[in-house]
């Protein structure tokens, strides 16, 4: 029996499907066969957990069986997973360094465990702080020393240089004060890394992150922090993404019981505390980290080059091994448990969803890219295990995906056919905000292809909106304030008396808030901001390292700048804050909206009059106050359609600015005072030629009503007719196809308001 009979006998149209995805984007079907196939595998996967472990809640928490785990009776359990090891040890400061002490045995599926007996006073046999190591024979009888894989805090030894593992056991270990904050509404995201948050030049203590920095971000109207190079990494300069130890914290900030109270701080602020975690890749540092753990290169990872990712000079995990699914859940669980982190940023995901890595691999959006023999099953379906398992342990945990391939369904949620995820970072608009500033001036900026590019995202999948992140701050790049504002930077931005400030200076000014103002509320239905960048900080980020020898000059943040209110840093960083504000008031970037940016004429749906509540050229913001005396006005709504709206009021809107507006029964609704204004009427002569305009404006709306209820079929035989005309004409095939395209990029622009490309969908052709 063939597909199509089988849909027909169980009342499926073959263009249908059960599968929520694919109700909302038909598109999906010819890939049902795949999007079953993972929802079938994340099935069969919790199904054996259930039977081995009893769910997948209890194989997360098995960071409670494996590494040291010590006993009510003061023994210690020491359990690990090296299936080709010969041997196994456990030595450290405990039994002064000797590897033929205590060896570990082995059973059937590679598990060592080994115990260690309390001293007779009933003290563990390690001590709190002392430092340990485990012993792995190889195959070949030769030996290796290797940090535990399970190992929950290491430090750097002065003598090798190399971490050690620290048994931490204080006696008094930190209790938490405050309950996990629920998610926000409108989630605004500080992406921080707590090593660089000092103005010193030095790195940064946990403590000194909350005391200092934590008040800078709530006072800054900011309610998720998330949190840059936890997991321990060797080097400092890999920004915390070439992991060496994954339960561990990095020690160069503090203490296990120092990064709680950071979290616990943050809870009692109400803010949520997400932390960027790596689970795509690791560190091919053998003398630190897992790679080559039990002596072979295939014990976390795959065998050969499939184990490698050539461009990062990492190891790459092996989704298909149950233990290897066991530590990364774990790993999850454990962070969210012991340290009370309330959701992942998932970095590099691209490189978990595919064979290929994503390694020079260009995506075009065709669905084709996305299903398939490309893409790694086992990775979709750990990703869904750790959604699915993050979301068990807090519903309103936040999960974003770090994906360049634009994989559709990835924040869909499982039960609808997703992966998912809460949210996606919007990758495209930091890039198309550089290539606009180092490749065209500002005054020919398409204002619609950038309001398209913030706006042109997938139903129902939320995105984060930023204009830069931590990957346009580091060395060899430049922030958008570098670009802006160049050599400037450093000697203009001062708001001293008598000071005459550059061109470039004022044109940064404004650009600066008008691109961070247009991004937040255009470009996704959450908002993220990298520290420093809120106020325009100068420099790149250069982590110490021997080509700048090991200065951490460019590994700070100058705080300093943003307080003195004699330098124009400090208007940027107000104008942010304000922003951020004014958003936890009225939540204007989670509600349905859309601007017009076709001359100064502002379609809307609200009939009373509007009033201006922030704008990026106010005085306080380091702007020239150009709109002083709109922000004293009403505007006044015209009774006529206007972009699809029943209503339009027209601006005054000086070059480079960008303002909000609210109509009177929404400020009575979110309890903002409404101040004595006078109307502004517009002129009796605009509203004559304005009514020509309109009349016109409505026999294209009308016309516009009656082609939109075309059907597909419809519009096929205005294409096949645009066809035949051309036929009959003298020009080329070539030519022919090439204006049939115009043809219906002018029909589907004019009435539809999408291009050729929209409507011909990848694989499909025109003629």
């Amino acid at each position: 029996m063939d597909k199509i009979q089988q849909l027909a006998e169980s009342r499926i149209s073959p263009f249908e499907s059960h599968i929520k995805v694919i109700q909302d984007d038909p598109y999906l079907k010819p890939y049902e066969d795949d999007i079953v196939l993972r929802l079938a595998k994340y099935k069969e996967q919790l199904e054996q957990f259930d039977r081995n472990e009893g769910g997948l809640l209890n194989i997360a928490r098995s960071y409670n069986r494996f590494g040291l785990q010590l006993q009510e009776n003061g023994d210690i359990i020491y359990t690990e997973w090296a299936p080709a090891a010969q041997k196994l040890s456990l030595f450290g400061d405990f039994n002064n360094w000797d590897r033929e002490a205590n060896q570990a045995i082995k059973n059937e599926f590679g598990v060592w465990t080994l115990t260690l007996k309390a001293k007779e006073n009933g003290t563990p046999a390690i001590a709190h702080n002392e430092r340990y190591k485990c012993c792995i024979t190889k195959e070949d009888e030769t030996t290796i020393d290797k940090n535990p894989a399970w190992a929950r805090y290491l430090v750097q030894n002065p003598q090798t240089l190399l971490f050690d593992c620290v048994f931490w056991n204080p006696a008094e270990k930190y209790q938490f004060k405050n309950e996990r904050p629920p998610r926000p509404a409108s989630v605004k995201i500080y992406e921080s890394h707590v090593g660089m948050s000092s103005i010193e030049e030095r790195v940064a203590t946990y403590r000194e992150y909350a005391e200092k920095i934590l008040p800078r971000i709530k006072n800054g109207g900011y309610n998720v922090i998330q949190l840059m190079a936890i997991q321990e990494h060797s080097y400092y300069g890999s920004f915390g993404y070439h992991v060496t130890n994954f339960f561990a914290i990095s020690s160069r900030s503090g203490t296990p019981e120092d990064l709680k109270y950071l979290i616990d701080t943050a809870h009692g602020m109400g803010l949520m505390v997400i932390m960027d975690c790596v689970h795509s890749h690791a560190s091919t540092n053998t003398n630190d980290g897992i790679n080559l753990f039990d002596g072979t290169d295939h014990c976390y990872s795959h065998a050969g080059a499939k184990g490698y990712h050539s461009q990062w000079d990492s190891m790459i995990f092996d989704y298909s091994k149950y233990e290897v699914k066991r530590f990364l859940l774990s790993n999850l669980a454990w962070f969210m448990d012991e340290y009370k982190f309330d959701g992942f940023r998932m970095d590099a995901v691209t490189s978990m969803l595919y064979h290929h890595h994503g390694i020079n691999y260009g995506f075009s959006g065709d669905y084709r890219e996305y299903f398939g023999l490309q893409v790694d099953m086992d990775g979709v379906v750990q990703l869904m295990m750790s959604n699915d398992l993050v979301h068990s342990i807090y519903p309103d945990a936040i999960m974003i995906a770090e994906d360049v391939s634009g994989m559709p369904t990835l924040c869909r949620k499982i039960q609808e056919g997703g992966i998912g995820f809460d949210y996606r970072l919007n990758m495209y608009i930091p890039d198309m905000w550089i290539k606009l500033l180092k490749e065209c001036k500002d005054e020919d900026w398409n204002m619609g292809h950038i309001a398209h590019a913030m706006t042109n995202r997938r139903r129902f999948e939320h995105c984060i909106g930023y204009a830069e992140s931590h990957d346009q701050a580091i060395v060899g790049d430049k922030t958008i304030a570098m670009w802006l504002f160049d050599a400037d930077i450093y000697h203009g931005m001062t708001q001293l008396p008598g000071h005459q400030s550059s061109l470039r200076v004022d044109r940064g000014m404004s650009l600066h808030k008008m691109i961070r103002l247009l991004t937040f509320s255009l470009a996704g239905e959450a908002y993220l901001n990298f520290m420093g960048n809120e106020f325009g900080h100068p420099e790149w980020i250069d982590f110490p390292r021997e080509g700048n020898n090991f200065s951490y000059f460019y590994c700070r943040r100058r705080w300093d700048l943003a307080d003195n209110t004699e330098l124009k840093f400090y208007y940027l960083n107000e104008f942010d804050r304000q922003m951020n504000y004014l958003d936890d008031k009225i939540k204007w970037k989670i509600q349905d909206h859309q601007f017009s940016f076709e001359g100064y004429r502002i379609g809307t749906k609200w009939r009373s009059n509007h009033l201006i509540l922030l704008d990026t050229d106010e005085l306080q913001y380091g702007g020239h106050d150009r709109l002083l005396k709109a922000h004293q006005m009403a505007f006044k709504t015209q009774n006529h359609k206007w972009n699809d709206r029943p209503y339009y009021l027209q601006l005054y809107i000086p070059s480079r600015t960008g303002m909000v507006l609210i109509s009177e029964e929404n400020a009575e609704k979110y309890d903002i005072v409404i101040p004595d204004y006078i109307e502004q009427d517009l002129p009796e002569e605009d509203i004559i030629a304005d009514s020509e305009l309109i009349n016109a404006d409505e026999q294209n709306i009308d016309q516009n009503l009656e082609i939109a209820e075309l059907t597909q079929d419809d519009v096929a035989v205005l294409i096949e007719a645009e066809f035949q005309k051309l036929q009959e004409s003298n020009l080329s095939e070539d030519e022919k196809i090439n204006q049939l395209i115009g043809d219906v990029d002018q029909l589907m622009t004019q009435h539809f308001q999408v291009s050729s490309s929209d409507v011909i969908k990848p694989g499909q052709q025109l003629l």
